[in-house]
């Protein structure tokens, strides 16, 4: 919480869009979406009763409305397309094999730069890195990825410093290794934005055991 916001005793919601895609991985998305879905300033279940309160709002975005079907056979339909989503205050872009795909569409990685420029945050998890360089966004920045996609970031972008034995990267831009390494990333953005025992008590309240070192 911000000097501002403790003294007016207010608290500001951050829009978080969450970008999805056929074959996107679910934890990607799923991970981060539960973390910002179920954090409160006030500490006990009762507080998660209604949204009110909540300093984070949640959505999916897909490149359309239409339904997507995730890695596993999932399927989801997003709260807005590219064309109808509304201003967003954090961006994150997750991976999974569908991420691949992304890097060839332009009119994505033409929507994420021009988004990038009003967001306060913008981030990856996973392969979704791959897709933030592609679109020329991590140039000169530490950034990391699954282990497996290791070689393919810095492929796409020599410039790029790939670190391999992280979990994820604050560099400005966020980044996190793959799949379950984007749950503890979303840990790291609510702390920085709103301090520990708050992270800490979202975490005790869905009994995931968080880690501090990246």
């Amino acid at each position: 919480m911000s000097a501002d916001e403790a003294s007016a005793g207010t608290v500001k919601t951050r829009t978080v869009g969450i970008v999805i895609f056929d074959d996107v991985e679910v934890l990607d998305f799923a991970g981060p979406f539960e973390v910002f879905s179920r954090v409160r300033l006030e500490a006990g279940p009762a507080s998660r009763l209604s949204d009110e309160g909540a300093p984070f709002h949640a959505i999916t975005i897909a490149p359309t409305n239409e339904t997507i079907t995730a890695i596993g056979g999932l399927r989801v339909i997003p709260d807005h397309g590219l064309a109808d989503a509304p201003e967003l205050d954090i961006l994150l872009i997750p991976g999974g094999w569908g991420a691949r795909a992304l890097l060839e569409r332009e009119d994505v990685l033409e929507w994420i730069r021009q988004r990038t420029g009003n967001a306060e945050i913008l981030a990856s998890v996973c392969t979704g890195s791959l897709v933030l360089a592609q679109a020329g966004l991590l140039e000169g920045k530490r950034a990391t990825t699954h282990w497996a996609a290791i070689d393919a970031l810095g492929a796409i972008d020599p410039t790029i410093t790939v670190e391999s034995h992280v979990r994820w990267t604050d560099d400005g831009i966020y980044t996190s290794a793959g799949v379950a390494a984007g749950i503890d990333l979303a840990f790291h953005i609510v702390e920085t934005l709103h301090g520990r025992d708050v992270a800490d008590e979202t975490a005790k309240y869905i009994d995931y055991p968080r880690r501090y070192v990246p």
